[in-house]
């Protein structure tokens, strides 16, 4: 099952040295405003023909005077968890920094931020920006004086774009984790059958030695007809339960037969069997 799509981010941020150029964003960018009007009037001239009614998107806007108050509020936004979209920053804003500055510092706080560099000015050459800023998809250039429309359409379109960037983005780190968890189930499920083989690899040298041992218990054993001493494979006498004790588990337990202990205890056994005598009793 696909996770749900990300939500739609309406944060957008104005840096621009003149207050009249926050109004007009604010207007064109809040639903229902002028910027509706002017939108409505655009279609009708383009169509012939009364537009259809659409719901407008709207956004929320916070406003910046300058470069580095901008960059404060783009920091701030991070650390809350609720990051810009979209930023119309201004080229010309003295006494600070320039469009293009601002645009470099925020980046480095905010690398995923959309930006609008808005000019009437010529004062850089796309290649100037591109040199400055690198060939990115971030940002887009917009003349002064804009029309409405413009402002909505890439508002729309950039905020969109973040969204499904961070989408994206999302889903990349869920594959990642993914991966990694199954790499580590992989790990552990090798790591435990290497210990399976290796444990029964020892079983099975065990078990060869033992089956040797028995082996050599049950074969032809060189034996003294004599002492009834045993020749090992080395050439060596041993007694039987030194020899027996070596190829296998079995004890010995020590004790006499009958007919030793008649030969080294002459009468014993007999004493030992015969019935005891029986006492009289007295009248």
């Amino acid at each position: 099952m696909s996770p749900a799509s990300l939500e739609r981010n309406p944060r957008i941020l104005v840096i621009d040295d003149t207050r009249p150029i926050h109004d007009s964003l604010r207007q064109i960018l809040h639903a229902g405003s002028l910027g509706d009007e002017a939108l409505a009037a655009t279609e009708t001239a383009l169509f012939s023909a009364p537009p259809a009614a659409v719901k407008r998107p709207s956004f929320l806007v916070d406003s910046a005077y300058q470069g580095r108050e901008g960059l404060e509020l783009v920091r701030r936004a991070v650390e809350r968890g609720q990051p810009y979209a979209l930023a119309f920053v201004d080229i010309r804003m003295p006494p600070g920094w320039d469009g293009v500055e601002t645009t470099e510092k925020i980046w480095a706080a905010d690398p995923a931020l959309q930006i609008v560099l808005c000019t009437a000015y010529a004062d850089y050459s796309w290649e100037d920006l591109a040199s400055r800023l690198g060939e990115s998809d971030r940002f887009v250039l917009l003349k002064k004086p804009f029309e409405a429309i413009e402002v909505l359409q890439l508002a729309s379109a950039l905020t969109e774009k973040w969204r499904l960037a961070q989408e994206a983005k999302g889903q990349l780190a869920r594959l990642e984790a993914l991966v990694d968890q199954r790499t580590a189930e992989l790990r552990e499920t090798n790591h435990r059958l290497e210990s399976e083989i290796t444990e029964r690899q020892q079983l099975i040298v065990e078990l060869q030695d033992t089956l040797a041992k028995v082996k050599t218990l049950t074969g032809l054993l060189p034996i003294c007809a004599s002492c009834k001493k045993i020749r090992d494979d080395q050439g060596y006498w041993k007694q039987v339960e030194t020899y027996v004790a070596e190829h296998s588990d079995a004890k010995f337990s020590h004790g006499l037969c009958p007919d030793c202990v008649r030969k080294l205890y002459p009468g014993l056994l007999d004493q030992a069997q015969s019935p005891a005598p029986v006492a009289s009793g007295t009248a």
